[in-house]
């Protein structure tokens, strides 16, 4: 009896480690692929566009305030269907 418990555990521990060598792999070269990209070029000519004094700015605007509305949609409607789990 004692022996299929150490295989099953043996065969538990094979398929973390598998996990664990695949996951590692993947973020190695995904990092790798990260770094060995170019830089990308300057822009060519005049100023920054909004003239910030640190370079480049990039306004945030529609995009960022669509996913705070589509959380905000999402966590609404995860507590309503907590409330009506619990009422049931």
């Amino acid at each position: 009896m004692e022996v299929e418990i150490i295989k099953v555990y043996y065969i538990c521990d094979m398929n973390r480690f598998r996990k664990l060598i695949v996951l590692s792999i993947f973020l190695f070269c995904t990092a790798a692929i990260g770094i060995c990209q170019a830089p990308p070029t300057p822009p060519s000519g005049g100023a920054a566009p909004c003239g910030g004094p640190f370079g480049t700015v990039c306004p945030i605007d529609g995009g960022v305030s669509l996913l705070i509305a589509a959380g905000a949609a999402l966590g609404g409607k995860k507590a309503f269907d907590l409330k009506k789990k619990k009422a049931s």
